[in-house]
């Protein structure tokens, strides 16, 4: 059965137990940071980040707040990146559970750059030979009946894992509760993603990349429709 991801962020406290355990778990190294003015180290995602607690100190109602938004891939539905890729060795959706999955084979890829630009959460990282890398659910643990590394380490329960059918019910539950005090709150994209975010205050609040802009996945579609068309008829006309 699909999984899902469910991240409230109205309870993540930033403590990067989550973004250290990513790490550690697919034995990535640690990135040369500056002060850049924030308590958010790195400053983005990347090739060796792929968990990142991104921090904004911000105005509401009044009130300065640290929102905090533990941001990694969405493991789409519908992945445009697959979509874009147009080769299942490259990327493809794992059956079992619904993980997106980037391979080593995403470095031969024509138009990288293309899949990077598909993702609606500017989610996916390469590296200098042009290899992508993200967030793979921790596949290898759920394949052993473990959890995602993030998600056992979580102390405050912002972070939670299991059925996707589980997880949405769960989703939507918690979400009535928060909505008693904070009425804006909301799910983000719950219908499109397996990575499903409870938020207080509008996602632009968060992050830039955290939610969706409206007709991106179709338009990603089209693209990649288009590109494949190009491919089949220059096949077609080469031999």
């Amino acid at each position: 059965m699909s999984k899902a991801f469910f991240i409230d962020t109205t309870l993540c406290t930033a403590c990067r137990a989550c973004q250290a355990a990513c790490k550690q778990w697919h034995g990535l190294p640690a990135e040369e940071t500056i002060n850049s003015g924030s308590y958010q180290n790195p400053d983005d995602l990347s090739f060796n980040t792929y968990k990142l607690v991104k921090m904004n100190e911000c105005m509401i109602d009044g009130s300065m707040r640290w929102l905090f938004f533990p941001a990694q891939c969405r493991h789409c539905l519908e992945p445009p990146c697959e979509y874009m890729a147009g080769d299942s060795s490259a990327i493809y959706k794992d059956s079992a559970t619904g993980a997106v999955i980037f391979t080593s084979v995403t470095g031969k890829v024509a138009g990288v750059d293309d899949i990077i630009g598909s993702c609606p959460y500017d989610v996916p990282r390469k590296s200098d030979k042009n290899h992508l890398a993200k967030c793979d659910m921790c596949l290898d643990r759920l394949q052993n009946n473990l959890l995602p590394a993030c998600v056992t380490v979580c102390s405050s329960g912002a972070m939670n894992f299991g059925d996707r059918k589980t997880i949405l019910k769960q989703a939507q539950e918690r979400l009535l509760v928060v909505q008693n005090k904070y009425p804006d709150a909301m799910l983000i994209d719950p219908d499109e993603v397996s990575t499903i975010y409870l938020v207080a205050f509008a996602p632009s609040k968060y992050s830039e990349s955290a939610s969706a802009k409206a007709g991106s996945f179709d338009l990603t579609r089209k693209m990649a429709f288009k590109k494949m068309s190009r491919w089949f008829f220059a096949k077609a006309f080469t031999g």
